[in-house]
């Protein structure tokens, strides 16, 4: 007996002990460790303010081009950013319009639908309203107030501003106004009109910009590759494994972006489309593709609960199959999805790979639009944590 409690006395004691100790003691009573949240994704937004009038018809059209390259390029960032885009069209008074917007949107597919709409006309007196244009792209957008995101404006155009009217809001009050909203102006001047370059170079100097000039006709690279109908056939198939679930509205909003889409299928050239396809499969590229409220997307990812779905939120191709099948008919969805993800991130490497080798045959890219934007968006989203150092995609 009288070693049993000894042995329980060292027992106690020794848990006392240790139970005492600093070092347990604190971890004990301490709060539990919390979750360490992941890192908020880098967000870069971009303005292209386009001269749409009528000497400005090729610069469109490689607009329309190029549009996806661009967005394939500022998908490049080693953290793969969030990317909306807008557009402000411009000609000048007593023209069909003087400015037309398309806010910021992630949704890209719609913003190019509203590009496609876009054509030259009008304006050959000279000046034309930059100012106002510059103002739309300055106070219309909804831009991010997260001083963390890149924040630029592409002033594209051949004439200079109006500074004679009278009720306008002239460029450097602008230009003071996207200063205290972190937005970088660079100007794009296309042609050689003399009358132009002052004022070029002035807006990107007080815009915090950079101030470069492209061939009338835009001086983007156009190449062409054996790639393009493959992948914008496979982009197409992709576009169809999305089915949008949720209320009327929201099922509504998102009908929009498919019909934004099919008219892209149905209007874009070959090599745009390729060109959207790449960009879509990109990391930074997935919102594009499947948009808000996407249920093959939400249900691959846990983020929905098919079960608690009401019937009449689910896309009418699903609501129609018992609970087993819905599973199965999404779970097949998800991995058809995934495959034609691995053939076009395949093809878009190849057509890479074609368009460097033609490019390096041809002496490279010098100064092309392409290389230009790639340049000021290094230079500029470099302080904000977006490092680009892979160069410019076609």
């Amino acid at each position: 007996m009288r070693t049993n409690i000894l042995v329980a006395g060292v027992v106690l004691a020794t848990v006392g002990a240790v139970l005492l100790h600093p070092s347990i003691r604190g971890h004990a009573a301490g709060p539990p460790p919390q979750a360490v949240a992941p890192a908020a994704a880098k967000r870069v937004e971009v303005v292209f303010v386009l001269d749409t009038t009528g000497s400005m018809g090729s610069l469109i059209h490689a607009a329309k081009e190029k549009i996806w390259s661009i967005a394939s390029t500022l998908a490049q960032a080693q953290q793969a950013p969030e990317i909306a885009m807008g557009l402000v069209a411009y000609r000048d008074r007593g023209d069909a319009y003087v400015t037309q917007v398309v806010d910021l949107n992630r949704d890209l597919d719609s913003m190019y639908s509203r590009l496609m709409d876009f054509g030259a006309d009008g304006g050959g007196d000279g000046p034309e309203a930059v100012n106002e244009a510059l103002e739309a792209a300055v106070m219309r957008m909804s831009w991010s107030q997260d001083p963390g995101t890149y924040k630029v404006v592409f002033l594209v155009g051949d004439a200079p501003p109006h500074m004679d009217y009278a009720d306008d809001v002239k460029y450097p009050q602008v230009l003071a106004a996207a200063a205290a909203q972190g937005i970088v102006v660079n100007t794009i001047q296309c042609g050689s009109m003399h009358g132009t370059v002052a004022p070029w170079r002035h807006i990107a100097s007080l815009g915090r910009g950079r101030y470069f000039t492209v061939e009338q006709a835009g001086g983007a690279v156009a190449i062409e590759t054996p790639f393009d109908a493959q992948i914008a056939t496979l982009s197409a198939e992709l576009d169809a494994t999305r089915l949008y679930y949720g209320s009327a509205d929201e099922r509504a909003a998102m009908a929009a972006k498919v019909d934004a889409t099919e008219r892209l299928n149905h209007e874009a050239s070959v090599a745009a489309r390729a060109r959207r396809g790449a960009f879509n499969v990109s990391a930074a590229g997935a919102s594009n593709l499947v948009g808000e409220r996407e249920l093959v997307d939400d249900f691959a990812s846990g983020r929905v609960d098919l079960a608690a779905l009401p019937p009449a939120e689910l896309p009418a191709a699903v609501a129609v199959l018992p609970p087993d099948a819905q599973r199965e008919l999404l779970a097949a969805t998800a991995e058809k999805r995934e495959e034609l993800k691995r053939q076009i991130a395949a093809l878009a490497a190849e057509r890479d790979a074609y368009i460097d080798a033609r490019l390096d045959a041809e002496g490279g890219a010098g100064q092309s639009l392409d290389r230009q934007i790639y340049e000021a968006v290094r230079e500029q989203a470099a302080p904000l944590g977006l490092d680009y150092d892979a160069g410019p995609r076609y």
